[in-house]
């Protein structure tokens, strides 16, 4: 979990707001079974907050992807909004 300050989301949310889950509790449980890491660490809690520039680490599908947060987000929009909440620095994707 990083320590800087300023403003963050929760984890689940976040990965709502981005489209990589199609409802917050589907978030909610891949944070909590340990498919999700943060800045290189298990984050094991949904209400774990993110900040742009965290790097989240995740398979949800059939690849592993690493994301970097660009932006928070404050709902779920259209496709095109979510992709500009994050960069997809997977390796060779």
């Amino acid at each position: 979990m990083t320590e800087t300050s300023g403003p963050a989301i929760r984890l689940d949310k976040w990965l709502w707001h981005a489209r990589f889950v199609k409802t917050r509790g589907l978030g909610a449980d891949h944070a909590e079974a340990g498919r999700v890491r943060l800045n290189g660490q298990p984050a094991l809690k949904a209400h774990q907050n993110i900040r742009v520039g965290d790097v989240l680490t995740f398979s949800f599908g059939p690849a592993p992807r690493v994301i970097r947060v660009l932006g928070l987000g404050t709902r779920r929009g259209p496709a095109p909004e979510a992709q500009a909440l994050y960069e997809d620095i997977t390796p060779g994707g």
